[in-house]
């Protein structure tokens, strides 16, 4: 169908205008080239001259049409538009209209109208717009699309290329609407050669000037293409990763969660072999030893028990404090019986997903059976098997404590599998999972005494090369209340300081040094303390050590050094030759003396007016072992054999007869202090001087001066 006024735009219907006008309306005066010039645009009895006013007057030299006679005009204006100059009774007009659409869709298809429709209300036709300008312009009559739809036409038009349009525009368009329409238009683009003519480059540096351009367009061209295969290979991973949770999500919700509770559990489950280590490696824990003994022999020959109708527990609770070898006792199990282990922390449990925990506790115990006879270790039980409480914050967390209880010792059974759990707080384990049946077997795992810590530290020096003349038994006696990894923590501080100078091997010297920078911490050698405070200190630490050598029931002098460590300037360390599990009378106030030496020797050598605060830490221990000997190791003549735990809901009457029992034995201490310093007033001094000159004495060392003994020079 074709219907001008509808495809036709305004540019292209304006130099039609112009055509008409300038063939037609001066016909007579445009015949002669010698007419200065025509009005493009010429209109009857209008009222908007003023909007034409200030057209442009265009003459036929212009428009390339100088050069045709009258004849050839009117064969050319009846060739572009036939009819529209002759006479309209002689000749009827050319053109044809070959299609009139109706009102409606349904009109066009069935030939007559739907007059049921109410999708379109019935109106009088009014002339359009579009109509009106073209009867105002004197164009020929034109009919106006009204349908809804789109036409072939509209759709050819409207995939046209934008420059096609714009050339088309550029040609057809009037003068004072080529700017307006070219003004986005992107200027051409020069050729190369008129660049360097432009440029002024000289002849003999145009053939470098176009290389240089040549390769500057082939690597951007380069670059460009690099860019665009990688925004593909983007496009392309973000695609297969969209695909890929798409088809996640369909499967299963929350993929990520899943997959991330997955992955952590296959790692937890794997079993290890445990070959290399066995009982042999275990020092200081005789006892536990040879209660999980009887758990080897199980794993070893399990027909041997159960021939007699015997079960042996099916859960064995480490109780110790922390470093104490819970877990390496557990190793030792495991590789004793050359059986699989299954290792696992409390904390690999429980996350914030509902329904994780239980999950792994199922996995793992189902490999386990399949894997069984094996050992199944939980360290740190009370972080998943703690005490089940109703808590709005987390609702859920008692199903994986649940499923633990249910594993054990539930409705199916569990035959060959060891499971060894070990914490630090067994009093919040609950109490199902402690019960005969579960956990229904514990060993404590202790601190290990004098003999146990001398093994360890045996078994640690022999890997490290170390002095043969190093006497493990003397730091053991020195480390009292050290576990298992204190130890080998000692050793290999001791190391540690033996490489920083430039020793082949461990002595005596770092290993007690490692101690006290654990026990007191590192030396502050930075400090820089005047002579007088120092000599405070010399003597300050003589009268401990005095007082701690004359007294029948003191512990033996271990070392005496005014080095300042951590927040002491100085300090005697006293050595038992024993753990000591109970003291008697005569040792707590022997502790009493020895503590009150410091400040008897300030008084002494300085006077009362000159003593010093750096007897406070000495008066609290001392006050501490009168108050307990009176309240609590019935050890007063006055109050008798009764203890008294909480002071403060005592009479008044009875904290007065307290507060006098302590004060009489801190003052009668004070005073065997005080008269055995006087007594052996030359040692004293003679002990002073020597460690204002070594810093340091050892106990040789201390004997040698009280015996008044010169010490070789260092």
């Amino acid at each position: 169908m074709f219907s001008l006024s509808s495809t036709v735009q305004p540019q292209v219907t304006v130099p039609l205008s112009h055509l008409i006008t300038a063939f037609h309306s001066p016909k007579t005066a445009a015949y002669f080239p010698s007419s200065s010039s025509i009005q493009v645009l010429q209109r009857e009895a209008t009222t908007d001259t003023e909007a034409y006013s200030a057209e442009p007057l265009l003459n036929l030299r212009d428009l390339g049409l100088s050069e045709l006679k009258t004849t050839d005009l009117d064969t050319l204006l009846n060739g572009v538009l036939p009819g529209f100059f002759a006479d309209k009774k002689k000749s009827s007009s050319s053109w044809r209209t070959s299609y009139v659409s109706a009102e409606s869709f349904f009109e066009n298809k069935n030939g007559y109208p739907n007059t049921f429709s109410t999708l379109r209300p019935f109106s009088v036709p009014q002339p359009s717009p579009l109509r009106q300008v073209s009867t105002d312009l004197q164009r020929w009559p034109g009919y106006i699309q009204s349908r809804g739809f789109k036409t072939l036409k509209t759709k050819e038009r409207r995939l046209q290329s934008t420059s096609e349009r714009l050339a088309a525009a550029q040609n057809t368009a009037p003068s004072f609407m080529k700017g307006f329409l070219m003004r986005d238009r992107v200027p051409d683009v020069e050729n190369l050669d008129k660049i360097v003519k432009n440029k002024n480059v000289p002849e003999g540096h145009q053939d470098a000037f176009k290389t240089g351009f040549a390769e500057g367009f082939l690597k951007a061209q380069a670059l460009t293409q690099r860019t665009t295969e990688s925004l593909k290979r983007t496009r392309y991973i973000l695609l297969a990763v969209l695909l890929l949770g798409i088809y996640g999500l369909s499967k299963t919700p929350f993929l990520s969660v899943r997959f991330r509770a997955t992955s952590g559990l296959d790692a937890a489950v794997d079993p290890i072999q445990m070959k290399n280590v066995t009982f042999e490696h275990v020092k200081g824990v005789e006892e536990a030893k040879q209660e999980l003994q009887e758990v080897v022999e199980f794993l070893k020959s399990p027909q041997k028990f159960t021939a007699l109708g015997g079960k042996l527990p099916k859960g064995i609770l480490l109780v110790g404090p922390p470093g104490t070898g819970k877990t390496l006792l557990a190793r030792a199990v495991a590789g004793e019986a050359d059986v699989p282990f299954y290792y696992a922390s409390g904390s690999e449990f429980d996350e914030m997903f509902v329904g994780v925990g239980a999950s792994r506790i199922r996995n793992l115990f189902r490999e386990a059976k399949t894997n069984a006879p094996c050992v199944i270790f939980i360290d740190e039980l009370d972080s998943v098997g703690g005490k089940r409480i109703e808590s709005p914050m987390h609702p859920y967390s008692r199903q994986t404590i649940n499923q633990l209880l249910a594993e054990m010792d539930g409705f199916k059974p569990n035959e060959g599998v060891i499971i060894i759990g070990a914490t630090n707080f067994p009093e919040a384990l609950d109490n199902a999972l402690i019960r005969p049946g579960r956990f229904d077997m514990q060993v404590t795992v202790p601190r290990p005494d004098v003999k146990g810590r001398t093994e360890i530290l045996k078994w640690y020096l022999s890997k490290i090369k170390y002095d043969h003349s190093v006497e493990a038994e003397i730091i053991a006696r020195g480390t009292v209340g050290f576990s298992g990894a204190e130890l080998e923590n000692l050793v290999n501080q001791a190391a540690l300081k033996a490489a920083v100078d430039g020793k082949e091997m461990v002595t005596m010297r770092e290993l007690e040094f490692a101690k006290d920078k654990i026990l007191m911490g590192p030396e502050r050698r930075s400090v820089e303390i005047d002579h007088k405070n120092k000599t405070i200190t010399a003597y300050h630490e003589s009268g401990h050590a005095i007082i701690a050598y004359f007294t029948k029931d003191a512990m033996p002098i271990n070392k005496a050094t005014i080095m300042p460590r951590g927040p002491t300037l100085g300090h005697v360390s006293l050595l038992p030759e024993n753990d000591r599990w109970s003291e008697t009378r005569s040792q707590l106030l022997a502790q009493m003396d020895v503590s009150m030496g410091g400040r008897v020797a300030e008084e002494i050598i300085f006077g009362p007016e000159y003593i010093t605060t750096g007897a406070s830490s000495d008066f609290d221990s001392a006050t501490k072992i009168a108050k307990m000997m009176v309240t609590r190791f019935g050890m007063s003549e006055k109050l008798g054999v009764m203890t008294y735990s909480d002071t403060g809901k005592l009479s008044p009457e009875t904290q007065a007869a307290i507060e006098q029992e302590v004060r009489t034995l801190l003052k009668d201490s004070y005073e065997r202090a005080k008269n055995l310093l006087k007594t052996h007033a030359k040692e004293h001094k003679n002990l002073a001087e020597a460690l204002l000159m070594y810093e340091t004495l050892d106990a040789k060392e201390i004997q040698m001066v009280l015996e008044g003994k010169k010490l070789d020079a260092r």
